[in-house]
């Protein structure tokens, strides 16, 4: 009897119903904003990385279509054998500028810049530390390397230390890889002791500030810099896409570590260059974090005030937050769902996170600088109904 082989996915879609873990895309419209029209209705957008809000600057704009004009819509090859163009290499100088590092290079996402750098950097004589809540995209590099893995609970150090007085002295090359600004949490990780646990034990230090860049520190150099950790020797990875409103990744290191990575890096050497008009926005959304610190400050004012006023909602569990992600937790898939329904009704837009993104269900809130106070009051006004 002849079977079919495809006939697997149909029981498992329905099983992905059932556990009510089922996605399908929303589709927004307009220029990205604190507002955006999601079925033709104008809503809060509470579910954006635009912690900026340069997205949909007009200088940003301006950048992208100008490069258009000069340079065409698309890089057309890899850099190394016809997509290069010195806008790539004005923007890496702009990236290390702002990271305080030697030297960085550019990939065509945050996830490729990931997998580029764990795959070249440890193979299978090589060890993986890697955080229990790491991005899909660092767990994902850990398993392409061939690395021996090892995930520690998150944020434990001293299972950390313990796991490397254990191991470390059978393996040729060890990695420690974590987010810096935890995705679906909100949470930091602890850098500076993560620092002295990979100084202590020869081992390199990844950390990938997608959602810390353009956000933590004086500067708006990320976690690094928050941390005062600027200058000590470990590798940056992070995105163009959040903060700086454009599209992109990047590892910012030594200058021996990003030269090996061009020679090395499989996710650059083989993939197109990051095109013209997303390279102009993301240089002069450098250019714009650097020239008005106003922006990141306004952040984070709308960021307290909308915590001070969720901890007057006792019934509401506010996850342990250090940055403009602020997670609700809730009970269950159903009960996230539900949550998300209510605030699209009465006109916010806040996504469900569910299993097996994250561990229990929460609704993600993501704060812009662009936030109004009186939008920031709308929603605490409509979780006062919701309950956790």
């Amino acid at each position: 009897m002849k079977i079919n082989p495809y006939a697997w996915i149909e029981a498992s879609l329905a099983t992905i119903h059932r556990a009510n873990w089922y996605r399908s895309v929303q589709a927004i419209h307009g220029i990205p904003g604190a507002t955006v029209l999601v079925a033709g209705v104008e809503v809060i957008n509470f579910a954006s990385n635009d912690y900026l809000g340069l997205a949909g600057d007009e200088r940003l704009l301006t950048a992208a279509i100008a490069a258009i004009q000069e340079f065409g819509t698309g890089s057309t090859g890899s850099r190394l054998v016809s997509g290069h163009r010195e806008l790539h290499s004005e923007l890496e100088k702009a990236i290390a500028s702002t990271k305080q590092t030697d030297d960085a290079v550019v990939f065509s996402s945050g996830y490729l810049a990931n997998l580029g750098a764990i795959t070249a950097i440890v193979g299978k004589r090589d060890l993986i530390l890697s955080d229990q809540y790491n991005h899909s995209s660092l767990k994902s590099g850990a398993i392409l390397s061939g690395a021996a893995l090892i995930e520690y609970p998150h944020c434990d150090v001293a299972v950390l230390r313990e796991n490397l007085i254990q191991q470390r002295q059978n393996y040729r090359r060890c990695l420690i890889i974590t987010d810096s600004v935890f995705s679906m949490d909100g949470d930091l990780c602890p850098l500076s002791a993560l620092l002295d646990i990979a100084e202590k034990f020869s081992c390199m230090l990844l950390v990938d500030e997608a959602h810390g860049t353009g956000v933590l520190g004086k500067n708006g150099a990320g976690c690094v810099e928050h941390f005062g950790c600027t200058g000590r020797e470990l590798i940056q990875v992070g995105t163009l896409s959040k903060a700086l409103g454009s599209l992109g990744g990047y590892v910012a290191a030594s200058a021996a570590l990003i030269d090996f990575l061009r020679n090395r890096a499989s996710s650059w050497i083989y993939t197109t260059a990051l095109s013209p008009p997303d390279t102009a926005a993301a240089l002069a959304a450098f250019k714009i974090v650097q020239a008005e610190p106003q922006r990141r400050a306004q952040l984070w004012r709308n960021v307290n005030y909308l915590k001070k006023l969720i901890k007057e909602l006792p019934q509401l569990k506010l996850l342990p937050t250090e940055s403009p992600i602020l997670c609700l937790q809730l009970p269950s898939a159903t009960a996230a769902l539900t949550a998300a329904k209510q605030l699209r009704e009465a006109g916010i837009f806040a996504p469900a996170i569910r299993p097996p993104t994250v561990p229990t269900s929460r609704i993600r809130i993501s704060v812009m600088a662009t936030h109004e106070l009186g939008q920031i009051e709308k929603l605490v006004a409509v979780l006062k109904n919701i309950s956790a």
